[in-house]
């Protein structure tokens, strides 16, 4: 490191706790009072709402920021990764748009416009300090260069876009790179704790006071589960993006369930009247193709079926005293 001289992003890869890889990126000293613009760009890009800002002066610069790049007619990644975000922005707890900011930029902005853009924002539940950005092609894919996201040579520029967020805090030049499949709770953490070098940190229980929820889980269906469902489902908790799909397992048929769940795309495609009319009903929200296997699919078919049977012992414990108690009364006679 010599003077003020900007140095290159040097990018360190640990293996994450929930999956995937988690890459970090140091800069030196010099970066907080250094020409941060020179490296990241003043590109100009359009918000949802039409107003035109620059990359680092506006987005970027004296904030603490997660980027991921999306397009709205994606079928794969991007629903699961915007979803997940709005699951991360609740758990935020309001602190999106004071101190801390989301921007999901378009890697097709021919087609997705401002107006576009604010229409797949309100299907996701995005809330204040979300921006959704678009503008010329040649300053996002520059945009995308430099923040390591950019499609290699030979890729196709949209379907081989990483699934993955860049989470970063300028003033302190810490970034790292996250995969949009890891647990909400983690990502909420690491944008909040980590960023701040844990000094914000708040001790939790004990391992032996953890929850169910804290714990580690060796289910395969409910960790699928956790990592690819829950930002758009819950088994009794209610709709959300999607369906809630407690008792889904009585009403379709395994069969269904398992196509449905590895190949939603193309059964939305053929025109199959129950895909159709979910698609319609949870505003034409596309559930995303994770190339899940069939063994995936069986496992996820499995938890929902035990989540939605255990939901409801805990829905009416009052109607199961009853039935016992008419049941001993039976048995007196």
């Amino acid at each position: 490191m010599q003077g003020r001289k900007w140095v290159a992003i040097v990018i360190v890869a640990i293996t994450t706790v929930a999956a995937g890889i988690l890459m970090f990126f140091s800069s030196p000293k010099a970066y907080a009072t250094g020409p941060g613009a020179e490296y990241f760009t003043n590109t100009p890009l359009v918000t949802q709402d039409g107003k035109t800002v620059r990359f680092f002066d506006d987005l970027i610069k004296g904030k603490s920021v997660v980027i991921n790049f999306i397009y709205t007619e994606c079928g794969d990644s991007c629903p699961l990764e915007t979803a997940k975000l709005a699951q991360v922005q609740r758990l935020l707890n309001g602190r999106v748009g004071k101190d801390i900011f989301f921007y999901s930029i378009s890697i097709d902005p021919e087609h997705d416009t401002p107006q576009t853009l604010k229409a797949y924002a309100k299907k996701f539940h995005a809330g204040p300090g979300w921006y959704f950005l678009t503008g010329k092609k040649e300053n996002i894919e520059l945009i995308r260069r430099k923040l390591g996201q950019g499609a290699t040579e030979g890729q196709n520029q949209l379907t081989d876009h990483a699934a993955s967020f860049i989470i970063g805090d300028e003033p302190s030049g810490q970034w790292m790179r996250d995969t949009s499949l890891d647990d909400s709770n983690y990502i909420a953490t690491m944008v909040t704790d980590w960023l701040s070098s844990w000094k914000k940190h708040k001790p939790g229980e004990s391992y032996m006071q953890a929850t169910r929820a804290d714990a580690p889980n060796t289910d395969q269906g409910a960790y699928l589960f956790k990592s690819r469902c829950s930002a758009c489902h819950t088994v009794g908790g209610g709709d959300s993006i999607g369906p809630d799909l407690r008792g889904v397992t009585t009403v379709r048929e395994k069969d269904w369930l398992s196509r449905f769940i590895q190949a939603p795309n193309k059964m939305l495609a053929a025109k199959d009247p129950i895909a159709t009319a979910l698609f319609k009903k949870y505003n034409r929200v596309s559930m995303p193709n994770l190339r899940l296997s069939p063994v995936d699919a069986d496992a996820l078919i499995k938890y929902i079926k035990t989540a939605s049977s255990a939901n409801e012992a805990e829905l009416t414990p009052s109607a199961n005293r009853d039935a016992a108690a008419n049941s001993g009364a039976t048995r007196n006679r």
